[in-house]
């Protein structure tokens, strides 16, 4: 599910989501960088952007170009994340930091189900 507060901008890049994630409210994702040529004149600042299956991504969390989370992670609410992240991650802060790998097993995050 992706919050219709989301914004994800494809404008020069892609963006992968991967099944039964959970993109919430205020949440960022960049697939390009317009400063990039400042700081080297051949980066265009073109990018991409990959999000594994089952990833919750809280409120107001940023991610940008280039960056891969891997399945079952969580990216924590105004996390910024700038850097990969392995599988069954909680990034949390800005810069993001992995604080815990997560124990399985997951949840599908799109299933309504009681347990």
């Amino acid at each position: 599910m992706i919050s219709l507060g989301a914004k994800i901008d494809v404008h020069r890049g892609s963006v992968i989501i991967g099944d039964n994630c959970l993109i919430t409210s205020g949440v960022k994702i960049l697939s390009h960088d317009g400063a990039s040529r400042m700081l080297n004149i051949d980066d265009f600042g073109n990018g991409g952007v990959v999000i594994g299956n089952n990833v919750f991504v809280g409120v107001n969390a940023v991610i940008l170009k280039d960056v891969h989370i891997g399945d079952n992670s969580v990216i924590g609410a105004g996390a910024i994340v700038s850097k990969d992240v392995p599988p069954k991650s909680l990034v949390v802060g800005n810069p993001g930091k992995v604080i815990r790998t997560l124990e399985g097993p997951f949840p599908i995050l799109n299933d309504h189900k009681r347990y």
